[in-house]
């Protein structure tokens, strides 16, 4: 499984779309295998949840995210995990143990 978060340096970053980079996570048996950084390559409607989901990634965490970005991911088999913060490996760990304390929704404007 590939688990990407939305990334500012190695936190997770508030808004998905304007994030500096991708750290996608290889997990296996509920562990970190590894990660590779992917940069943004650019905010365009729509376009980042198919750019992730060529890399195979399975779950995007991020703090938050649009409605279209979310049905985009959704149509693709992607599970988005929302109102994340710290770490971007805390919390690919905490989501793992199930317990990602994260309860955010759709963003509803991009003044982040």
């Amino acid at each position: 499984m590939k688990i990407a978060v939305a990334s500012d340096g190695n936190r997770v970053t508030d808004h998905f779309g304007h994030c500096e980079s991708f750290h996608i996570f290889q997990v296996s048996d509920c562990e970190i295998e590894s990660f590779e950084t992917v940069p943004n390559p650019g905010h365009k409607p729509g376009f980042l949840p198919l750019f992730l989901h060529e890399h195979g990634v399975n779950v995007i965490i991020s703090g938050g995210m649009g409605q279209g970005a979310i049905d985009i991911f959704n149509e693709n088999n992607i599970e988005v995990a929302l109102g994340a913060n710290g770490l971007a490996e805390d919390a690919v760990l905490a989501y793992l143990r199930g317990d990602l304390e994260g309860k955010g929704g759709p963003c509803k404007e991009h003044n982040h």
